[in-house]
């Protein structure tokens, strides 16, 4: 009774605490006061694809672009100062010509009146339109949002961004040139006011001049179709209304941040929990029961010749710890997963307490670069401690290439994306300045650190191992086909993806549909039961390989738990099938390298929570039988 009721009490907190973190923030930014008539700024972005159904394109293009032909302010635009994840991110901030004064009400203003657009530039903007492309303002650090309500909870939330425009009956495009803007703000004592939020109501309306070039307006206005003559004008305008909220400043990110269907969440969780409890239970019966019973056995003298005939595991211990193939790659590759399991819990655990307030556009991609490159130190020194351990002596080498070769896997992976970016115009692509920035960050922190990590793992006495490794290698009998190695590694990696599906469909939807995710309660859940479920997994395959007198535990422990990053990228081809309605080769590229470089990620992480899991159970085991 007792310990159901501390069970129960561990459910609850955790319920608790899930909630907790999904809504707490810290706003990461300070307040802007304004007084009446004060202006405000407003900002804009980058044009993204934000369909609701299918994306059809995953480029995004500059507000500015010349092909666009938006208005812009009196002297040209002037680009804002950003951080590096909010670069890397895609993010392209510039001032625009919007004048928005603190409580001033405006009704149908004009914002400009363009040339003729050119033939080309009204089909490039029409095939925008029709594959759903988005504007992104940025208002007091807000972005300017669509008002949506939950089908669920009836509660309203914000989608970021709002239309280019829309298709008619006929599939026509239509262009929406007149934007009207319902900005919220909040009373402080003193006459102070805040922004809390910003919703934009775009509309297409056909509207002329007159004799003084002031916009004629009129409710009935027809809607407007740029046409693709070489002739068409477009007339901006936007009108802008403030109203008061009763929403503080502090939590007016609640409104961006609401979570579509939380049930869907829970079940995530749930699910994963339970594959968790089933693997404990497993192993925990191995280790209780078979495991223990079989040492004891071993241990016995009497009982010595049955228990070779018997039990397979044990007769493997003179091979079990000798050194894999390619053990020079095995070693890099479980130094540079340690450093991606310390980043990412360390990001998740900053997030959970708050201090990645989506207020500091790019703050997540910002701490991960910075972390990634700090943790260097960690890949040096664990793939130093394991190449020596296994009797490596080109320590040189090992040195070089822990330092060089992953990150610059990842690296030329990204910069060769980039290339297909810049050849499409896109404003994603990064900036010259911004590359060499994150390679002169890797010269200066991350290849220093990796070294000098690998310097002191190379200076510390090698691990030795519970038992002696024979001359002659054993052979190793017929395995049956669930144990061979490629039936083997698919089964084990089955596992790990059911443990992270469910949140990783939600986390795609917030990367391809840019939307805000930012369950990151479930999340940092969810990986804690990820690592469990590798380390599980790969310990169960690993007994059952060897009572079948297999000792090639190495390279599969890697294999079998970085299979989940294999079924991460077959989970995306389903994705591209199913969710996505992309026709260009250059998306095509980009989606699919993208989805590749993050499964690469995953396996490698994964792959090296498998091999130490199984390294420590070994030890573990070997050390507690007697061997002469």
């Amino acid at each position: 009774m007792l310990a159901t009721s501390r069970v129960g009490a561990i459910i609850t907190l955790v319920a608790l605490w899930v909630n907790m973190s999904v809504a707490f923030y810290l706003p990461g930014v300070a307040p802007i006061d304004y007084m009446i008539d004060d202006e405000v700024k407003l900002l804009v972005n980058s044009l993204t694809p934000m369909s609701n159904q299918q994306v059809k394109s995953v480029i995004s293009y500059d507000y500015y672009y010349d092909k666009l032909h938006f208005c812009q302010p009196e002297g040209g635009p002037q680009k804002q100062s950003e951080s590096l994840g909010s670069i890397l991110f895609g993010d392209r901030i510039f001032t625009s010509p919007f004048e928005l004064r603190m409580a001033r009400d405006e009704s149908c203003k004009l914002l400009c009146h363009t040339e003729a657009i050119p033939t080309d530039d009204a089909k490039f903007i029409n095939q925008l339109i029709a594959d759903d492309y988005g504007i992104n303002w940025v208002i007091d650090g807000l972005p300017a949002a669509r008002e949506n309500t939950d089908e669920h909870t009836g509660e309203k939330y914000y989608n970021i961004g709002f239309s280019l425009g829309y298709l008619n009956n006929d599939k026509e495009s239509l262009l929406n040139n007149h934007y009207d803007i319902n900005i919220y703000y909040h009373d402080r004592p003193g006459g102070v006011r805040r922004v809390v939020g910003v919703v934009v109501n775009p509309t297409s309306k056909d509207r002329k001049l007159d004799k003084d070039g002031s916009p004629i307006c009129d409710k009935k206005d027809l809607a407007f179709h740029l046409k693709e003559d070489g002739k068409s004008k477009v007339i901006y305008t936007y009108s802008v209304n403030w109203m008061k909220s009763t929403t503080a400043w502090a939590t007016r990110w609640d409104n961006y941040l609401h979570i579509l269907d939380p049930s869907i969440h829970w079940f995530s969780l749930v699910n994963s929990i339970v594959i968790v409890l089933f693997l404990t239970g497993m192993v925990g019966m191995i280790l209780l029961r078979a495991l223990h019973k079989d040492i004891s056995r071993y241990n016995s003298v009497e009982a010595q010749e049955d228990v070779q005939e018997d039990y397979g595991w044990k007769l493997v211990h003179g091979d079990v710890f000798r050194p894999p193939t390619q053990l020079m790659m095995l070693s890099v590759l479980v130094g540079s997963g340690t450093q991606l399991i310390a980043m990412t819990a360390l990001t998740l655990v900053f997030a959970v307490l708050g201090f990645l307030s989506p207020s500091n556009r790019g703050s997540l991609a910002t701490v991960m670069v910075i972390f990634f490159m700090v943790f260097g130190c960690i890949a040096g020194f664990v793939s130093a401690r394991t190449y020596k351990m296994n009797g490596g002596e080109a320590w040189k080498a090992n040195v070089a290439l822990t330092a060089v070769f992953f990150p610059g896997l990842i690296l030329g992976c990204l910069f060769s994306l980039n290339f297909f970016l810049i050849a499409s115009d896109s404003s994603g692509a990064v900036p010259f300045g911004t590359m060499i920035a994150v390679l002169g960050l890797y010269a200066i922190i991350s290849f220093p650190l990796s070294v000098a990590g690998s310097y002191f793992g190379f200076r510390k006495p090698r691990i030795e191992q519970p038992v002696r490794t024979n001359q002659i290698p054993r052979q190793i009998p017929d395995q049956p086909f669930y144990l061979r190695p490629i039936p083997s590694i698919f089964m084990g990696g089955i596992l790990p993806f059911g443990a992270i599906f469910i949140e990783l469909y939600f986390i795609m939807n917030s990367i391809w549909f840019h939307r805000i995710y930012y369950g990151i309660g479930f999340l940092f859940l969810v990986f804690g039961v990820l690592l469990l479920t590798c380390s599980q997994v790969t310990i169960l395959m690993c007994y059952f390989h060897l009572c079948n007198e297999d000792y090639h535990w190495s390279w599969r422990s890697f294999l079998t738990a970085g299979a989940c990053g294999g079924y991460v990228f077959l989970y995306s081809i389903l994705y591209y099938l199913t969710k996505l309605d992309i026709n260009s080769f250059t998306s095509t590229v980009l989606y699919f390298g993208y989805s590749a470089i993050i499964s690469m990620l995953l396996s490698v992480l994964t792959g090296s929570v498998g091999y130490l899991a199984c390294l420590f159970f070994l030890r573990k085991i070997f050390n507690s039988i007697k061997v002469d």
